[in-house]
């Protein structure tokens, strides 16, 4: 890893790179959108075997119920174990996010409420590249299902075992080999095979990203979840663990990035050795071999106010405070997840703290944090007007319908009246 002072010039090119247009993956993720479309389910086959190299003709679009039944039976009691501690996690923690039906009366004879409903159909895209994150089906259906999702659709390029064990935990029973585009679209839009959702949840790379954007207009999506990013801020530590939760994040992808921000030049340092010494011992094939070369950086600050001030420009994914008081936490305003002290491990967060590991990036967590169990739901305003609330409320109403030259809403009172 570089390191860099966190100069104005550095902070600007590191934001920009970031902000940039994915043209590329938008012109990739347009044509193979357009391609689904038009051809359905034979689209989805050509570009699965071009672009996976998984034959679905020869597989089948959909993973049997019993090939989910032999996933559990041949899971281990460890691995069965880990993954329904998750599970308790997170689902403790979507029915604490759940939003309640409630109702208040504004003024007498005029009541107003909320009443939620759950979406009816969703779709869970979990990644199937390198790695299949069957953590992802945890986080997205989890939360579904406390909300009441009647029809939860997951699909992945690479269903492995463990994914489809975890599945048969959590009861679901449609699960599809299909991935990248072509599956968004899939969902997005429906085809003979693949049912058009309402909305749609998880992660995915630059080309996921781009297709769930493209396709936002016609089908609605969680949040823009792509490459992932971390960033650790400390003068103090212990140098070894930062460096390997700046490793855990860096191996997602190779254009994951990974940022220590420190006023301590010695803890740049040690760091820095720490992380090469590291990642010496991983894989070559793993990708943090290259995103740390690429978007890996070291910043050394000049305080813990400019440390703090890029911190809430950049926005990141993931933030770890591993030695910060709750001061420091009370100067964030932009993040799409934090972790405080030095015993909370990036990981947790990924897997099994409860809380989810959806989560916004390229600056979106300047407007909104991580998926929720609300992002399932849809909160409808009910409005009860009595004689005497429409009495109350007439007379304003008429005047400010014709404020706006709205005659009809004018009528619409006085024909009461």
């Amino acid at each position: 890893m570089r390191i860099l002072r966190l100069t104005g010039a550095v902070e600007k090119r590191l934001l920009a790179a970031r902000e940039r247009r994915d043209v590329q993956a938008e012109k990739v993720a347009a044509k193979i959108i357009a391609d689904v479309r038009r051809r359905g389910d034979a689209a989805l086959l050509s570009w699965t075997q071009k672009l996976d190299g998984v034959n679905l003709a020869r597989l089948g679009m959909w993973v049997s119920q019993r090939e989910i039944e032999e996933a559990q039976e041949r899971a281990s009691a460890d691995f069965l174990r880990a993954v329904k501690h998750a599970i308790a996690n997170v689902r403790k923690v979507a029915e604490k996010q759940l939003p309640r039906n409630w109702s208040i009366e504004v003024e007498p004879g005029v009541s107003i409420g909320q009443m939620v409903r759950p979406i009816e159909t969703i779709g869970c895209y979990i990644p199937g590249g390198k790695s299949t994150l069957l953590s992802t089906l945890v986080m997205t259906a989890v939360p579904a299902q406390v909300a009441g999702v009647k029809r939860i659709v997951a699909v992945c390029s690479r269903p492995n075992h463990e994914l489809l064990a975890a599945a048969g935990i959590l009861g679901l029973s449609e699960v599809a080999r299909i991935g990248g585009t072509q599956a968004v679209a899939a969902l997005a839009y429906g085809t003979k095979a693949i049912p058009r959702v309402a909305k749609l949840f998880g992660p995915g790379n630059r080309f996921v990203t781009a297709a769930k954007q493209l396709v936002s207009r016609d089908c609605a999506i969680d949040l823009p979840a792509g490459p992932t990013e971390a960033i650790v801020i400390a003068s103090k530590g212990n140098p070894a663990w930062i460096a390997a939760d700046l490793l855990a994040q860096a191996e997602h992808a190779p254009d994951a990035a990974s940022i220590l921000v420190t006023t301590s030049a010695r803890l740049a340092r040690e760091v820095q050795r720490e992380v090469a010494t590291q990642l010496e011992k991983l894989p070559k094939a793993n990708s943090a071999n290259a995103s740390l070369k690429t978007t890996g950086v070291i910043l050394l600050a000049a305080s813990d106010d400019q440390a703090l001030d890029f911190v809430n420009r950049f926005a990141p994914e993931h933030l770890s405070l591993p030695e910060s008081k709750a001061a420091a936490l009370k100067r964030i305003s932009a993040a799409g997840t934090v972790f405080i002290g030095p015993w909370a491990a990036q990981p947790f967060g990924d897997y099994a703290s409860g809380s989810n590991h959806v989560l916004p990036t390229g600056g979106w967590a300047r407007s909104r944090g991580g998926l929720s169990a609300a992002d399932f739901v849809k909160c409808i305003s009910v409005q009860t007007v009595s004689h005497k609330g429409f009495q109350r409320l007439a007379a304003g109403v008429r005047v400010l319908a014709r404020a706006e030259n709205l005659l009809a809403h004018e009528k619409a009172v006085a024909v009461r009246q």
